[in-house]
């Protein structure tokens, strides 16, 4: 079985980015981190490679990676994760992405019909919240332990995942990467709501129902704005349900994948 990180240049060699690619057969998964960097996909990362081909790209900033100064949006990283699908020669892909990774999943989806067959979303940040009185809670203007209340259904009980020395030497860089990323509007587009109309590809949306930073009903906010998606409230589970909830995601995006339609079109035409 294929498991092994290294680094793919893209760009004709101008962007460097670690990528973890794990599992074969079935199908592909791209997992797509939020501000919690890679280790957030870990879990979920090794239970979908059982039966999958599994990559986990790190966001150039993120992890002690590099970022060059001309990566510094979020278009900068759909374009670079394109091209990574491309590089790979991969098609029918599935995209996953938790918070800010599902931004960048929903908007890949919407450009990437060559080689994303379906997408789903894990309390997704990208939208606009509907209202001038709601907004998208930073967690990093309260206190850590109140950060994690807005996390996690069971801070107690969840939280050392994403506490490991590794993880914390590496968070303050990452926040840094993520406010150069998607800063201002703070962890949205106003006008992605309305684009994802335009999707063309299968959608998940998958909620823990404790998240405090992005609520319930901004997840049904969101899977209403996607025609046709099936929205999964997960109970127990707050920002992070593949952390919380790892066995029923996993259970949740296996089955999404085997049933979604293949809609892509052939990474090569044929000859």
């Amino acid at each position: 079985m294929r498991n092994h990180e290294n680094q793919v240049s893209l760009f004709s060699g101008t962007l460097p980015v670690t990528l973890e690619d794990r599992g074969e057969g079935g199908p592909t998964f791209v997992l797509l981190h939020g501000g919690a960097g890679p280790s957030s996909m870990a879990e979920l990362a090794e239970g979908l490679a059982k039966d999958a081909r599994v990559l986990v790209p790190t966001h150039p900033g993120f992890a002690g990676t590099v970022r060059p100064e001309r990566i510094a949006r979020v278009d900068d990283l759909v374009l670079t994760y394109l091209a990574l699908l491309d590089m790979l020669d991969v098609s029918d892909v599935v995209l996953v992405g938790n918070s800010f990774g599902g931004w960048l999943a929903a908007e890949m989806s919407l450009r990437g019909a060559r080689r994303v067959a379906s997408v789903a979303l894990l309390n997704a940040v990208g939208i606009d919240t509907g209202s001038p009185a709601r907004t998208i809670v930073d967690p990093m203007t309260v206190p850590p332990k109140d950060r994690l209340a807005l996390s996690f259904h069971d801070p107690a009980r969840f939280a050392a995942r994403l506490a490991s020395p590794e993880s914390a030497k590496h968070m303050p860089d990452n926040q840094r990467a993520l406010r150069v990323y998607a800063g201002e509007p703070f962890m949205h587009d106003p006008t992605l709501h309305a684009r994802l109309g335009q999707l063309s590809v299968a959608s998940l949306v998958v909620w823990g129902e404790s998240d405090r930073i992005v609520d319930l009903d901004y997840g049904r906010r969101y899977a209403a704005s996607m025609p046709g998606s099936v929205f999964k409230p997960v109970s127990g589970a707050g920002h992070f349900p593949q952390i919380e909830r790892a066995e029923e995601v996993i259970d949740l995006l296996t089955s999404f994948a085997r049933a979604a339609p293949i809609t892509s079109n052939p990474a090569k035409p044929s000859e």
